[in-house]
């Protein structure tokens, strides 16, 4: 690291748990976020900031005037432009240290498997199941970690897959696929601004803990958020033997048959 980073990263290397080890550590790290909405742009701001070398950020919309009440990364003169490419600009200003890539078209499950394959963490900040399922089997298949997070009315939840453990659960054990093509989106049921911050946040965090290979992941965990109660609650998950993404495959100790 150059002056400037050892001066910008400063207070992370102060941290033992990170450390100029851990710091260089993130800066030759790959995030994939998918979507950079109102989780996606908590998740890209403090990745970025914290110095993960590269984000690779997929989003097709453009910024409209009503994502600003809770879309941090863009401004009212975002307003117009494809979110990713402004989340670029943004993070760039804030930290011109990393690599931005912007996808700005709707990627098919081959394009958004070849991104992913090139992360060492993928980041699910999407708002419909057809992608957190696509996601969620693609990341599976690659063996690649998946932060979880959604966030809808005054409620948010998070979790992490840690597909490079045959242990871990997935997302279609939590929520199986049942044809519907159900949305989860804020222009139809509304969400409350600093909800989407605490749970992207918590999001960034998770991932940022994955790269560095600190402390406890929320793998097994499902946390849920009631922000009008402002409580937090963590329930356990566990592998659906039946689930037709994760138990699939046997695992070594099945053997082939």
């Amino acid at each position: 690291m150059n002056d400037n980073q050892l001066l910008r990263y400063s207070r992370h290397i102060l941290l033992p748990q990170i450390a100029y080890e851990g710091q260089e550590k993130l800066s030759k790290s790959h995030a994939l976020i998918v979507g950079a909405g109102g989780l996606g742009s908590p998740v890209a701001l403090y990745m970025g900031a914290g110095g993960v070398g590269k984000l690779t950020i997929c989003d097709f919309d453009d910024v409209d005037l009503t994502n600003l009440q809770r879309q941090v990364i863009h401004s009212t003169q975002s307003v117009g432009i494809n979110k990713a490419e402004s989340a670029k600009q943004t993070l760039h200003a804030i930290n011109p240290e990393i690599s931005v890539v912007a996808i700005l078209r709707k990627s098919s499950e081959e394009e958004m498997s070849a991104l992913a394959c090139e992360a060492d963490v993928v980041i699910d900040c999407s708002d419909n199941f057809r992608t957190r399922y696509a996601l969620n089997r693609i990341c599976h298949a690659l063996k690649k970690p998946l932060v979880s997070g959604a966030a809808i009315g005054f409620e948010g939840q998070v979790t992490v897959f840690d597909f490079r453990h045959e242990s871990s659960p997935c997302y279609h054990c939590l929520f199986p696929d049942m044809g519907a093509d159900t949305e989860m989106r804020c222009a139809e049921n509304g969400v409350f601004s600093p909800l989407v911050g605490m749970i992207g946040t918590t999001q960034a965090a998770e991932a940022m803990k994955l790269l560095l290979g600190l402390g406890e992941s929320l793998e097994g965990r499902l946390l849920l958020l009631d922000s009008l109660g402002m409580e937090w609650r963590s329930i356990k998950l566990g592998r659906d033997p039946k689930c037709t993404v994760c138990s699939a495959t046997p695992s070594p100790s099945q053997g082939e048959g």
